[in-house]
């Protein structure tokens, strides 16, 4: 069992593989945590210490003891009201108006397996892989109770948390901020890595030190959003790739969301995620119960690498589900960028022909197919297919295009509607809008109201109606514009929009791959909008960004992998130049940065030279060949792009037998110096095997020295590599 109750001392101590963390029931009832990180025995309350702090009150409780002050000790559940002046992680408005809470443990539930979350997305595990720890918390006074949950998958170094808030009093209240995890440093100098960024340029790294007061990262967007991901880190000031302390917390969520990291008064340090407080007051009646979205935590000492793996791991194994968990993706050519609003039935067969002669598995309709939709100011929100357009059913289309040998997927966007369309006519308040003002609008779109129950119904029976209507097996899930105007004519209570809205979400995906087991789902939100662990469990990968420039994807790629699997990643070969950048690189660079996803196209064949075409073939006969290393292999990364002169990755397998090494020139200079890149991951003191050259090389030295790229002409030159240990 890796969870253990001791009940002298009322220590909780959860174990993972390499971890500890352990958490104390006090004389009071008060929760305190104690200790996470490397793995140990014993008990760590010799941790807390007291003293008489000025200006930092005291509980009733504790009567004249001036030393013992929630502003000071660490928690599991900081709350307003307890004279804790740092940030909370819940705040309740009670029946009577006042602010505050004050929970205190009342028992315990230790079970084998992990738990999961009504209506919300949660890493699963069987009861050989999990064990869950539930901790009941009551406030005496108002009857608010709440269930701490945490899940501990030992074998992969991961601990989940979430909460379930009750209210067991007579009257109504509110709840004004729920966070799943805290954890509460009482000492160490850290720095705070988060990924920021804007649309067509997602999840850039930014670290920097902890220093005195907040560190904010949040999204108000209803959607996790291109600005901030909802996934951070912090790590010790020394840590690198491949040594020191560093944590990572995850939401599994898709909406509006808050990260914290506090240092305070006394150099103790606080770190939290969970729901943004942002318009949120979300009410709960008598009996009511809310569930806070679940918080993915893991601790490496070895490194961001491994810390990166565990995430991996976690969400490829115990977070995605379905037929493409882990099976290799399609190689797919997407007609976005090949003929966007532009197409009629004619012209994507042909484009599906050309496809097929090259070899590739599947042809994606992008946006374009439905309704009055010939550009993006009208049609959104009419689901049913344009005939007229295509010249034929749908379903006549998709049976030629599979006689061709192809798969067949098609691009929606259940959540929006123009203002320019049948559905906004029939039901102009299914919009979110405030009443009596003109609408905030974002390409040229409104959001439909997903917290109300019959809007949901109605999408989703219009778009399974022409679902049904042939052979699709992929599905790319597109949202393209950040809520405002959050107003909805479903409630009373506006405070409960932003999660009720992620929650009717929710209940759509679920829906979807109920009903199409079999599709490969692709999340998207203009490129890397909802790129979020609760996205990935309904669609195993998301369109990583809008940007296909080959040289921006190696730092959005880069910065995404820190939290996200490759496998998690669509990552498409684009035309040059760039139709983002306008950019030219070359056709071998953007299939090796490609790969570094679940690789395929966005281009029209017939603009590619015969050289380019044969370079496309072998593009995917080299993809075919790694696709598993590449997918279920351990990720690491090997340079930073923003600092360095080359990008460079590797895919190794778990069992360090095989290597693929990917790398790019980044900037050219006259009278070039050397590029030497290390390898990691490799079996000490064993000989590897270079595949393309034959050369044979000492597995250390690769490692301590690196290999030399070849000198090219030529901006962007990429180099692709695969080491096999040889057999002595």
């Amino acid at each position: 069992m890796s969870i253990i109750f001791t009940e002298k001392d009322k220590i909780f101590t959860l174990h993972t593989k390499d971890a500890t963390y352990q958490m104390k029931v006090d004389a009071y009832g008060f929760l305190l945590h104690l200790y996470y990180g490397k793995k140990t025995m014993g008990n760590m309350d010799y941790l807390l210490q007291f003293a008489d702090r000025g200006f930092s009150g005291n509980p009733n409780d504790v009567g004249n003891d001036r030393t013992y002050s929630m502003d000071v000790l660490p928690q599991e559940l900081p709350c307003q009201g307890t004279g804790d002046y740092r940030s909370p992680a819940i705040v309740i408005r009670n029946a009577d108006g006042s602010y505050g809470c004050d929970f205190r443990y009342r028992g315990h539930r230790i079970t084998k397996g992990k738990y999961g979350l009504p209506h919300l997305p949660a890493v699963y595990a069987d009861e050989k892989e999990a064990d869950t720890l539930e901790i009941d918390l009551e406030d005496p006074v108002t009857n608010m109770r709440i269930t701490l949950f945490y899940g501990v998958l030992s074998d992969l170094n991961i601990i989940t948390r979430s909460a379930c808030i009750r209210n067991c009093g007579r009257k109504k209240i509110y709840l004004k901020k729920a966070q799943a995890a805290c954890l509460d440093f009482v000492n160490g100098d850290y720095d705070f890595i988060c990924f920021y960024g804007r649309h067509a340029m997602e999840r850039n790294v930014q670290r920097l030190p902890v220093a005195h007061g907040a560190q904010v990262i949040e999204s108000r967007r209803g959607t996790s959003s291109h600005q901030y991901n909802p996934m951070m880190i912090l790590a010790e000031h020394e840590a690198t790739e491949d040594a020191g302390s560093c944590y990572a917390m995850t939401f599994v969520y898709s909406g509006s969301f808050k990260g914290e990291v506090e240092k305070d008064q006394y150099n103790q340090t606080r770190m939290q995620l969970g729901l943004s407080d942002e318009m949120f007051s979300y009410p709960l009646e008598a009996g009511e119960e809310f569930f806070v979205p679940e918080v993915v935590l893991s601790y490496s000492r070895e490194g961001l690498a491994k810390l990166s793996q565990n995430l991996h791991i976690c969400f490829r194994k115990n977070l995605c589900r379905g037929k493409y968990k882990t099976s290799p993706r399609p190689i797919l050519l997407n007609s976005w960028e090949a003929s966007y609003f532009n197409f009629n039935g004619d012209s994507i067969y042909q484009l599906a022909k050309d496809a097929a002669e090259l070899g590739i598995e599947m042809l994606v309709l992008d946006d374009g197919w439905f309704g009055k939709r010939d550009d993006d100011n009208s049609g959104l929100g009419d689901w049913y297919v344009n005939e007229e357009k295509l010249g034929e059913p749908l379903g006549s289309l998709i049976e030629k295009i599979n006689r061709l040998g192809l798969k067949f997927g098609i691009w929606i966007e259940p959540e929006s509607v123009n203002e320019d369309s049948d559905l906004f006519r029939a039901h102009p308040d299914w919009a979110l809008a405030i009443p009596g003002r003109g609408p905030v609008r974002a390409r040229n779109q409104l959001v439909l109201d997903f917290s109300r129950k019959e809007v949901v119904d109605y999408v989703f029976t219009k778009l399974c109606e022409v679902l049904d209507q042939g052979n699709i097996e992929y599905i790319k899930f597109d949202m393209n514009r950040s809520l405002s105007d959050c107003f909805s004519q479903g409630t009373k209570d506006q405070g409960r929009v932003y999660y009720d809205y992620v929650l009717g979400l929710y209940d759509f995906l679920e829906r979807l791959v109920q009903r199409y087991p079999d599709v490969l789902l692709e999340g998207c939100s203009g490129g890397g909008g909802r790129f979020d662990a609760g996205m990935l469990y309904y669609s195993p990968q998301i369109w990583c960004s809008d940007n296909t420039d080959a040289l921006d994807r190696v730092k959005i790629q880069y910065g995404t992998s820190f939290g996200y699997p490759v496998s998690s990643v669509g990552s498409h070969v684009s035309a040059v130049p760039n139709h983002q950048t306008g950019r030219i690189t070359p056709f071998h660079t953007r299939g090796v940065i490609a790969m570094a996803g679940t690789f395929g196209y966005e281009l029209d064949p017939k603009q590619l030279s015969k050289e380019e075409k044969q370079e496309l073939k072998e593009q995917m006969k080299t993809y075919r060949n790694y696709a598993d290393l590449i997918q279920n292999g351990l990720y690491y990364r090997l340079s930073d792009p923003s600092v360095q002169e080359v990008g460079a990755w590797e895919f190794v397998s778990e069992d360090g037998r095989k290597a693929l090494l990917n790398a790019v020139v980044l900037h050219v200079h006259g009278n070039m110096t050397v590029n030497y890149v290390r390898l990691k991951g490799l079996k000490e003191g064993c000989m590897y095997k270079e595949e393309a050259s034959g050369n044979v090389y000492a597995s250390d030295a690769l490692m301590e020295a690196g290999i030399p790229l070849p000198s090219r002409l030529g901006d962007y030159q990429a180099y692709q590599m695969c080491f096999t240990e040889l057999e002595e």
